[in-house]
């Protein structure tokens, strides 16, 4: 990735960003996926992802959509994405959890995480990002409790 200074309207946009995740719901949805939600299987993150009547399906589709559009930001340039790999982890964090059925969750809904995907492979940073958040959550994974 060529390195380039950052604009004062990037960093706008990653302060925009990060007000957007201290909203309540958002905060809530958040802890829930990061912190409960460990399906071992495709079949654990359908039960979830695939039924709107699951109370936690809204907090799911929030997360995850909010991380693919900001990620489709920096794939459109109108961020940075240095400094957006430098101030965001979480939807990184999101693609190493659920990376071991990623190609199952795929075969259903095309489109997961697709963004997020391409920036760890369009820029170097975003893939070393990855690497190292992967290795957190196999640790993590290994000691969460089943959904």
């Amino acid at each position: 990735m060529e390195r380039m200074l950052a604009t004062p309207a990037d960093a706008e946009i990653i302060l925009r960003l990060y007000e957007l995740r201290t909203e309540a719901v958002m905060r809530q949805a958040r802890a829930w996926i990061g912190g409960e939600f460990w399906p071992r299987t495709a079949e654990e993150f359908f039960a979830v992802a695939e039924n709107s009547a699951d109370p936690h399906n809204a907090w799911f589709r929030q997360v995850t959509t909010y991380w693919e559009m900001a990620a489709a930001m920096v794939l459109h340039g109108a961020v940075s994405a240095e400094l957006f790999v430098d101030c965001n982890g979480e939807g990184f964090f999101l693609l190493a959890k659920f990376a071991p059925f990623l190609d199952a969750i795929r075969e259903k809904i095309p489109g997961f995480l697709v963004k997020t995907s391409e920036l760890v492979n369009r820029f170097s940073a975003a893939a070393q990002r990855f690497e190292t958040i992967q290795k957190r959550v196999e640790a993590m994974r290994a000691k969460a409790p089943a959904s």
